[in-house]
């Protein structure tokens, strides 16, 4: 799948969440890289940022916070373009999830982990 198609997917996704959860999403992007960290090179996605929960007066003109899918891990554990669309979906939940302070303990309790 090419860097293309792997970020219109990511794009699907992200349009697939309802108009009132996007827009409460504030100062974030979504990006796509195609490798994770050496140090993790299995993670399919990070969230990088204040949790929207733990902002308070002082978040002001901060950079903005990322949420970044990996795409070659994700391709590497999927063998069917069902089974990437599937995983993208689950890990742009996740890491969306992140932004709004849902930790990973509670993510696996809902099927998101």
């Amino acid at each position: 799948m090419t860097r293309d198609q792997f970020e219109g997917l990511v794009a699907a996704a992200l349009d697939q969440h309802p108009t009132e959860l996007a827009d409460l999403m504030d100062n974030v992007v979504v990006l796509v890289e195609d490798e994770p960290p050496p140090s993790d090179p299995h993670l399919l996605g990070f969230y990088h940022g204040t949790p929207l929960t733990e902002r308070g007066g002082g978040y002001t003109m901060a950079l903005p916070d990322t949420i970044t899918v990996f795409r070659n891990p994700t391709l590497a554990m999927c063998v069917s373009e069902e089974e990437v669309v599937a995983e993208v979906n689950v890990t742009v939940v996740h890491e969306i999830a992140h932004h709004f302070g849902i930790g990973d303990d509670r993510l696996h309790e809902l099927g998101y982990g």
